[in-house]
């Protein structure tokens, strides 16, 4: 599988809340992590990482809740070119995550958000290792 899918976010009003939540229901394990009220998700899964942080936009009441998906690429330049070519929009240009990688923010053809990130070298197969 050429673009695996390799993150998520959830986005909350209270992060300590979703964080017990996500704790009791799921047993995903929780560590701070980046800016203040981040933290990175341990769901267990090998190749997934999970985010929890609080939510950037306050919800309006319509539309779909849920996470924020990630999709790891070789080549954030080119996948730009190709969300363009085929009808999608860039929601965030590309932007550089310190000792992570590349992200950009696109909207697909039918409103949905999701971000493709072109790790830096060894960035991926360390996160698969420490699992």
């Amino acid at each position: 599988m050429p673009n695996p899918l390799c993150h998520f976010a959830i986005h909350a009003d209270d992060c300590q809340r979703a964080l017990s939540f996500y704790q009791a229901v799921f047993g995903w394990e929780f560590r701070p992590w980046g800016p203040p009220g981040f933290w990175r998700i341990m769901t267990g899964q090998r190749g997934v990482e999970g985010a929890l942080h609080q939510r950037l936009e306050p919800l309006t009441g319509t539309g779909l809740r849920g996470f924020e998906c990630s999709i790891a690429v070789r080549d954030v330049k080119a996948i730009v070119e190709r969300i363009v070519k085929h009808g999608g929009r860039i929601v965030s240009p590309a932007f550089d995550i310190q000792g992570v990688g590349t992200v950009v923010k696109l909207q697909d053809t039918e409103g949905n958000v999701v971000s493709a990130i072109q790790y830096l070298p060894g960035v991926f197969e360390s996160m698969e290792a420490a699992r």
